[in-house]
């Protein structure tokens, strides 16, 4: 028997000063690759959270130009992201995405 599987789902968070603009706002529930591509000069990183849930998930913190991709695996609900970096969230680096099942 052939199991196919699905590839991850993926979405890119472009982080400049002082926002976050993604790639789209839904994804499919399950594995999913989020890559954070730093396109601002300042360092930035990445905090993500379903909303009502515990799990943390953070990137570390990327340079000037640098991209960091992290595999998870998600489930449905609205996910909150931001940048932890001094006071950059408070400036607007905020920003929701759904997952869908």
């Amino acid at each position: 028997m052939i199991v196919h599987h699905q590839p991850p789902a993926r979405i890119q968070v472009l982080a400049k000063e002082f926002s976050f603009v993604l790639s789209r706002q839904t994804i499919k529930a399950g594995p999913a690759i989020v890559e954070l591509r730093n396109a601002g000069e300042d360092a930035h990183d990445l905090v993500l959270q379903r909303v009502g849930g515990s799990r943390v998930y953070v990137w570390p913190v990327a340079q000037a130009g640098q991209v960091i991709d992290r595999e998870l695996t998600l489930r449905a609900g609205t996910y909150r992201l931001w940048c932890s970096v001094a006071d950059h969230r408070a400036l607007g680096m905020q920003a929701r995405f759904v997952v869908k099942r």
